[in-house]
């Protein structure tokens, strides 16, 4: 299937993207104080968050083995991990200035990125091997932490000091979901399960697939047209 687009794939990006879209926009409501403080960090929409993360985290890991499981295209590689690299910088660069103390230095897109180069060595495990580290990876942090880990090691998510940031997404545990997403990707080659994200293109279908054909940048300028449109509204409103 590689070289191919699957239009079932990507309409699960468009709809772990419309998931992340509505959970901003939570987090930005209560941002701007138009809802209970820390709504957006706890309860339901704390859950929500982790799993619309995951799953994106996931899809990463399906596409990873799509794109290299029967060997590492290393240009195409090395293409695509410098421009998640760049964008996760772009977001950390706005970050500082937009939300000055709650700068993402490891989010989402940190994550993707780190965790794709570390997956790449597991690509050819059997399944069974692969979600057994998934496994151990997403355990790991929760029988072990350290001090020695807070500061310039937190991005590992061992620390035991949770730093203060806007997104915070460290390679513990969530690089977990990335190589739970490369085993599901060789099972599927293995059972010959890929043709059937091979959906008929159908307008709706291919309207639907737009979105997470363009996954990454709709990321990227989905919150600050949503922060600009808030400010605009207050700014109305005075």
């Amino acid at each position: 299937m590689r070289g191919e687009r699957l239009i079932g794939l990507d309409i699960a990006r468009t709809a772990a993207l419309v998931s992340m879209v509505a959970y901003h926009f939570t987090y930005d409501l209560d941002l701007f104080g138009l809802i209970p403080q820390n709504t957006a960090v706890t309860g339901f929409f704390w859950w929500h968050a982790r799993a619309t993360a995951g799953s994106f985290i996931f899809l990463a890991g399906l596409s990873l083995w799509l794109a290299h499981g029967a060997g590492i295209r290393w240009p195409a590689f090395w293409k695509r991990f410098a421009k998640i690299t760049a964008a996760a910088a772009l977001v950390s660069v706005a970050t500082y200035f937009a939300l000055p103390g709650l700068t993402v230095f490891y989010g989402i897109l940190h994550s993707i990125a780190i965790s794709s180069l570390i997956a790449l060595a597991v690509l050819r495990l059997p399944a069974v091997l692969t979600l057994a580290l998934a496994a151990a990876t997403f355990a790991l942090p929760l029988v072990f932490r350290d001090p020695a880990f807070d500061g310039a090691l937190v991005w590992t998510g061992r620390g035991t000091v949770p730093p203060v940031t806007a997104d915070f997404l460290p390679l513990f545990p969530w690089i977990a979901p990335m190589l739970a997403g490369v085993a599901a990707g060789r099972l599927m080659s293995r059972f010959a399960l890929w043709p059937r994200l091979a959906l008929v293109p159908t307008r709706l279908a291919r309207a639907l697939a737009w979105p997470g054909r363009h996954t990454l940048a709709i990321y990227l300028i989905h919150q600050p047209l949503m922060i600009g449109a808030f400010n605009l509204w207050f700014w109305l409103a005075a």
